[in-house]
C-alpha cells in the first residue's frame, strides 16, 4: 500500500512531513495514525489504510508537492517482536528474553484464550501487557486495558520536527548566526501580512473603552454563568456581540471587494485570533449573530484548544468576514492590527489598566482598554469607520443592551 500526500484544499499545493509517529521498519495496524503533514494553513494527520511493515520514503523535515510518495506499508510482511514472559514462579527455572514473529504472539504469551483473541483483534503485543492473573498471567481485562490506554496514546500528536538550527559564520563575518528554514505557516503568515500591506488602503482609527460595567457584570454574574454553563464568562464574548451588533450598523466593514464589486455579507463569521508556537492562527464563529455568550465562549474555548494541538480543519480557517485580535493577553497597550485579505476590517483589543478619566467634571480612576480598528480605506471611509468603533466603545459601556444570558 502507498502513502501519498493528500490533497488538503484548492489552494494547497505542498506539505512538510512533520513528523513520523510510526518509525521507518515498525508494524503498523490499519487506523494507526502513521504522519502529520504540517501545510501552510492546517496540519493533517495520515492513517494507515492496511497492515502491515511501513517503509519511509521521504524523512521528517522534508517539503514535498501534493501527490508526491512518502512511504509504503508492506502487508505481506510479518515483522519481530520482542516477547518479555511474565516473571516465572520462585521454583521454575529462570526464563531468557526471546524474539519472535508477532504471528506467534498468540501461541507463546502467558495469557488464557479469550486474552489472546482479544490481542489478535486489537493487534496488541502481549508482552507489553502486565499480567494480573494467577501466576502473572494475562487475562482479558488487562488487554482490554492496553489497547484503550495504546489508542489514547495513539491519538496524542508528537512533538513535530522542525529542522534543526545550525550555528554557523555569514560570508566575511566570523561572528556565529543560526539559519533555520521557515515553516509553512510563517511562509504563509509573512505572505498575508505582505499581502494585505501592498493590495489594501489600511487606515487605523482608535478610541479608549471604560471597562467598568463590563467587569462588575462578570464579577456579580460568574458563578451562576459558570455553574449553568459549565464556562467561564470571558471578555470575548462581549466583544463579539457587540461587534455583530456595529457591523449590522456598518454593513460597509462587514463586506469585502471584489474585483470592481462590493459584497455585502448578510451573515456575520467572526474570526478570533489565536496565538500558538507555531504563530498567529484565526478559526472562524460561524453565524457569531445566532449564538449566545455561552456558546461563544465554549466555541472559542474549543477553537484555542485545536489550535494548540494542531487540530484545526481548513473549515474552521476559512471564510471569515470580520477578524478581533487580542493583544492585551500578551499585555499590549496599543497597536496597530493588520487586515486578514480579503476581509476589509479588523478589530484589536488591548490590555485593561487603570487610569485617570474625567467624569462628571471630577478625575476618577476606571480601568480602560485601548481598541483599534484597521479598515481598507478603498472601502470603508473614515466617518464609518469612526461611527463604527464609536458604537462598540457604547454597547460595552453600556452591557445591558447586549442582553446577557444567565
Amino acid at each position: 500500500m502507498q502513502i501519498k500526500i493528500p490533497e488538503v484544499g484548492e489552494s494547497i499545493v505542498e506539505a512538510l512531513v512533520s513528523v513520523w509517529l510510526k518509525p521507518d521498519g515498525a508494524t503498523v495496524v490499519k487506523d494507526d495514525i502513521v504522519c502529520e503533514l504540517e501545510t501552510d494553513k492546517v496540519n493533517v494527520e495520515l492513517i494507515a489504510e492496511a497492515s502491515g511493515v511501513l517503509k519511509v520514503i521521504v524523512p521528517a523535515g522534508q517539503t514535498v508537492a501534493i501527490g508526491t510518495l512518502i512511504a509504503e506499508i508492506d502487508e505481506g510482511a510479518v515483522a519481530e517482536a520482542t516477547i518479555t514472559p511474565a516473571t516465572p514462579a520462585p521454583t521454575a527455572p529462570a526464563v531468557s528474553v526471546e524474539k519472535v514473529p508477532v504471528a506467534a504472539l498468540a501461541a507463546s504469551a502467558p495469557s488464557n484464550p479469550a486474552a489472546r483473541k482479544l490481542a489478535a483483534e486489537q493487534g496488541v503485543d502481549l508482552a507489553q501487557v502486565a499480567g494480573s492473573g494467577r501466576d502473572g498471567r494475562v487475562i482479558l481485562e488487562n488487554v482490554a486495558a492496553h489497547a484503550e490506554s495504546a489508542s489514547s496514546a495513539a491519538t496524542t500528536p508528537a512533538a513535530p520536527v522542525e529542522a534543526a538550527p545550525t550555528a554557523l559564520a555569514e560570508a566575511g563575518d566570523p561572528r556565529p548566526v543560526t539559519r533555520q528554514a521557515m515553516t509553512p505557516i510563517r511562509q504563509r503568515i509573512a505572505a498575508r501580512l505582505l499581502e494585505a500591506r501592498q493590495q489594501t488602503a489600511m487606515l487605523t482609527t482608535f478610541n479608549e473603552v471604560d471597562m467598568t460595567r463590563v467587569k462588575a457584570l462578570r464579577s456579580r454574574h460568574q458563578e451562576h454563568f459558570t455553574q449553568k454553563h459549565g464556562i467561564k464568562l470571558g471578555l470575548m464574548s462581549f466583544f463579539v456581540k457587540a461587534t455583530v451588533e456595529a457591523l449590522r450598523e456598518v454593513p460597509a466593514v462587514n463586506a469585502r471587494i471584489d474585483g470592481s464589486d462590493i459584497v455585502y455579507h448578510h451573515y456575520y463569521d467572526i474570526g478570533i485570533a489565536v496565538g500558538t508556537d507555531r504563530g498567529l492562527v484565526v478559526p472562524v464563529l460561524r453565524n457569531a449573530d445566532q449564538l449566545s455568550f455561552a456558546e461563544i465562549e465554549q466555541q472559542i474555548a474549543e477553537l484555542a484548544t485545536k489550535a494548540q494541538k494542531r487540530k484545526l480543519t481548513l473549515a474552521e480557517l476559512e471564510g471569515g468576514t470580520f477578524t478581533i485580535t487580542n493583544g492585551g493577553v500578551y499585555g499590549s497597550l496599543l497597536s496597530t492590527p493588520i487586515i486578514n485579505p480579503p476581509q476589509c476590517g479588523v478589530l484589536g483589543m488591548h490590555s485593561i489598566q487603570p487610569r485617570p478619566v474625567v467624569r462628571d467634571d471630577e478625575v476618577v480612576i476606571r480601568p480602560m482598554m485601548n481598541l483599534a480598528l484597521s479598515y481598507d480605506h478603498r472601502l470603508i471611509d473614515g466617518r464609518e469607520a469612526v461611527g463604527f468603533l464609536k458604537l462598540i466603545k457604547e454597547l460595552i459601556e453600556d452591557p445591558q443592551e447586549l442582553m446577557l444570558e444567565l
